[in-house]
């Protein structure tokens, strides 16, 4: 294997000989899949009172921002596909976050809505969520986390297509 030092950039690295001669900590999808590891593991310690994970808190988030919602618009605001999000908004319809009733307008499909106690929910969540975002990228200084946020933006809306389960606009 060869070793790298430090001061090998990403494009000397991946044109020298490719990325299998790379370690893994050089690797961005390897370092991107390990910050979502951390990040999800700050997040169920902070909201384990709750016992709400990230995939949940989003489809929460997605119908207070856009309110009744079909499934399927669900599915494409979060990225996941409809089998899982048919599973979690199962799981939130049990602790009664959320209700589901047949659309009016297709009676094929169903349309979820937030009910008061996911509400309260999410107030409930507020701070816990936001040391959760906190603390996974406070090891950088104010300014860095504004630029690493602006790169993750125009990396994940780049190459949202790509995806197995792209965000898609709701209409």
């Amino acid at each position: 294997m060869v070793t790298r030092r430090k001061s090998d950039t990403v494009a000397e690295l991946h044109s020298a000989s490719g990325w299998r001669d790379t370690t893994l900590e050089a690797r961005p999808g390897f370092l991107i899949r390990r910050l979502h590891q951390i990040h999800v593991a700050l997040f169920v310690e902070e909201c384990a009172p709750e016992g709400i994970t990230p995939v949940q808190y989003s489809i929460l988030t997605a119908l207070e921002q856009l309110g009744p919602s079909e499934q399927i618009a669900l599915a494409r605001a979060v990225g996941i596909d409809r089998a899982s999000t048919a599973d979690v908004i199962g799981r939130l319809i049990e602790r009664r976050f959320i209700q589901r009733r047949v659309s009016t307008t297709d009676k094929r499909m169903k349309v979820a809505e937030l009910t008061a106690v996911g509400r309260t929910l999410l107030v409930r969540l507020e701070e816990r969520v936001e040391r959760a975002h906190a603390r996974t990228i406070d090891a950088l200084e104010p300014a860095d986390r504004e630029q690493f946020m602006k790169y993750l933006r125009l990396l994940v809306e780049t190459n949202n297509t790509l995806s197995r389960t792209p965000v898609l606009p709701v209409p």
